[in-house]
């Protein structure tokens, strides 16, 4: 019976030290959760219209969820010249939506990296730099516009402008609008088209003609459409994108694409060389020439870099790429800095103060 009693005894002193085992293990913290790896954010300086902003991050995002993008975004000259000026301390990682003139200039610079996108074998050749690899790629074509508000011209009983050279007509003095090239890469657009199309000596004496036209100039390439579509001015040269947006909306305007042919660029893409966000920028490239972005290019531009993905776009001419002009983009890129200066020395007395 003794015996009894010490096996009993060191039973319930097993299940004991058992039981406290357990309980020591149970008040052990749990191991945290590893902590989500930090997104990478990429600071992307752009000329998109600001309304394409919100759906181009959403989709690249969603494609990339480890990079938040961050807008920097303004007109195109605005863009070029904070590019230009930051050379020696970018602080962009990349460029998503610029004139591919501005990007050939500062190619010319040494300021963009090369790289060839993923699919970029793919695009429209005139979409993509020529250099091994490339150091841009484009999405789309823009193109120079004349938006006209009807009720004004009836009021002012203006006739319908079908031409560029019908601007330059005494009978619209004082009702057009256009944008200051130094600003806008519209203007610029315009004013290369001018001087490609007509040759030099003739394009400034048109632009004379013109400048005796025109009330002011602005600093935003969209503006004198809206300004048009409100009602503000009877005439403004622009893009026609913005007159397609305008239209959509039910502003009383018509969209003109001259009958000489109009001016037109690009948007275009590139890594900015230095940047420490390499990787993610490569990112960025590679949607940014995917069916997907071209897809979204589409919803506002009739002409996109990657063939058979177009479809036609409401308000746009469907014949749109036989009125754009054989652009030489290079010569308008070599010779920016120049055409900007004249043009400043002629006409920017009229230009909107700087807000």
């Amino acid at each position: 019976m003794k015996h009894c009693k010490h096996k009993i005894a060191a039973l319930l002193a097993l299940t004991l030290i058992a039981a406290c085992g357990k309980k020591e293990q149970a008040a052990e913290p749990a191991a945290a959760a590893p902590a989500p790896a930090a997104k990478t954010e990429l600071t992307v300086y752009t000329a998109f219209e600001p309304e394409q902003l919100p759906g181009f991050k959403q989709a690249f995002e969603a494609a990339n969820p480890e990079i938040t993008l961050s807008w920097v975004r303004d007109s195109t000259g605005v863009i070029t010249a904070r590019l230009l000026a930051e050379k020696d301390n970018p602080r962009a990682d990349a460029v998503w939506g610029l004139a591919a003139s501005s990007l050939m200039l500062l190619k010319a610079q040494g300021m963009l990296a090369p790289y060839a996108p993923q699919g970029v074998e793919k695009l429209d050749p005139r979409f993509v730099d020529s250099a091994t690899p490339p150091q841009w790629t484009a999405d789309d074509a823009w193109e120079a516009a004349i938006c006209v508000n009807t009720v004004e011209a009836q009021k002012h009983k203006l006739p319908m402008p079908k031409s560029w050279a019908d601007l330059a007509k005494p009978v619209y003095k004082g009702y057009i609008v256009m944008p200051n090239p130094n600003s806008s890469g519209t203007g610029f657009l315009a004013v290369s088209g001018w001087l490609q199309q007509m040759g030099e000596e003739p394009a400034w004496k048109y632009m004379d003609a013109l400048h005796a036209n025109v009330a002011r100039y602005t600093h935003s390439g969209s503006k004198p459409c809206k300004e048009a579509a409100a009602g503000e001015i009877a005439i403004g040269i622009s893009i026609g994108y913005t007159g397609a947006k305008q239209k959509a909306k039910g502003a009383p305007i018509e969209i003109v694409h001259a009958a000489e042919g109009v001016g037109w660029d690009m948007e275009a893409n590139a890594i900015v060389a230095g940047t420490k966000k390499l990787e993610a920028s490569k990112k960025l490239m590679d949607f940014a020439v995917s069916e997907a972005a071209n897809q979204l290019y589409n919803e506002a531009y009739p002409v996109v870099a990657l063939p058979g993905i177009a479809k036609p776009v409401e308000h746009y001419p469907a014949n749109l790429a036989d009125k754009l002009i054989k652009n030489d983009f290079a010569w308008a890129a070599t010779n920016r800095e120049r055409i900007l200066a004249e043009w400043q020395k002629r006409y920017d007395g009229k230009s909107e103060p700087k807000s």
